[in-house]
């Protein structure tokens, strides 16, 4: 009899219809996000944008992407011919390395094409030592006795400052991004970014070589100054519990706060949230230590919650020029 059960029950297995495949897209994802991206302001070299939708970890992720993972040029390789100045060969290199540059197609009326597409990395490149297909090459000659001779009169005195104008370079799609925008060129003392001053009698004279790289190899390769992003908060008013307040305590709870994420609504006499109340959360105590001393319990509810959100995320971009 049992030796009879037992084949009774492996042939009902073998009779049950296997279960229905799982859909495409939940056997390779199944708890899928599909992030957003708004955007708030955008300039030639900052941006502001809203992330929501996704979580920290693809937020860390994207803002370590933009730092580390973006591939720009930077200069790798300096030769000295003459270096009289005050400071020394590997200061002057590691000053040069860190000179944003900047690359743009001739046919192009914007910077920051496509580098890839461009260049190749020196290590994936075929050529020997280096080529116009994996490096680009840098001048730089100053003579101070030489080029005081130009100067006007009254400036003959006063040392010179080598900037990044300085460099010349043998691709006319790459220089120095000497200035983000016009205004700081127009506050700027100098011609770019310096690099050394020199006085008489005194020279510089160096080859220079850029190649493309990442910042996950050496930081002169970010292209990025800026890179971080932080909540977006989320501010809950409980109307019903706001009602039992005086004029002068919602004031309070108005003034308290240094950000500034309340208004007090001049004709209904409500609390309501600020209109660029996003941009002011800072998420301080001063709120919640108020609204404490208010409360007839201490364990009665929050007049005023201000949280940060788990899936939205606001980031500001500013780039080195690069």
């Amino acid at each position: 009899l049992a030796f009879q059960s037992q084949l009774e029950a492996r042939n009902h297995r073998q009779d049950k219809p296997a279960p229905p495949p799982f859909p495409p897209h939940l056997e390779i994802m199944p708890h899928r996000r599909f992030p957003k991206v708004e955007i708030f302001e955008m300039a030639p070299h900052e941006m502001r944008f809203l992330l929501s939708d996704t979580d920290a970890s693809m937020a860390n992720s994207i803002r370590r992407i933009m730092i580390a993972e973006v591939p720009t040029l930077a200069i790798d390789l300096v030769e000295f011919h003459e270096n009289s100045s005050v400071l020394n060969d590997e200061y002057i290199a590691h000053r040069l390395g860190l000179i944003p540059l900047r690359y743009q197609a001739v046919d192009s009326l914007k910077g920051g094409n496509d580098i890839q597409g461009a260049f190749l990395p020196m290590r994936e490149c075929v050529c020997y030592e280096r080529c116009p297909r994996c490096s680009v090459e840098f001048e730089l000659e100053v003579n101070y006795d030489k080029e005081n001779a130009k100067r006007p009169e009254g400036e003959r005195d006063m040392p010179i400052t080598i900037t990044s104008k300085d460099l010349k370079s043998n691709n006319e799609c790459v220089s120095p991004a000497h200035f983000l925008n016009e205004e700081e060129a127009d506050e700027a003392h100098d011609e770019g970014i310096s690099i050394v001053k020199i006085g008489p009698g005194q020279c510089l004279k160096l080859k220079a070589v850029a190649r493309m790289g990442v910042a996950k190899e050496h930081a002169k390769w970010s292209p990025v100054a800026v890179a971080t992003y932080r909540f977006w908060p989320v501010i809950t008013i409980n109307e019903e519990l706001c009602a039992t307040l005086t004029l002068e305590q919602k004031q309070e709870l108005v003034d308290c706060c240094p950000d500034r994420i309340l208004e007090l609504d001049e004709v209904t006499g409500k609390l309501i949230e600020a209109e660029n109340a996003w941009e002011l959360a800072t998420y301080t105590e001063d709120l919640r230590v108020t609204q404490n001393t208010m409360k007839k319990r201490p364990e009665d509810d929050d007049f005023i919650s201000c949280v940060q959100s788990k899936d939205k995320f606001i980031f500001q971009v500013e780039t080195t020029g690069a």
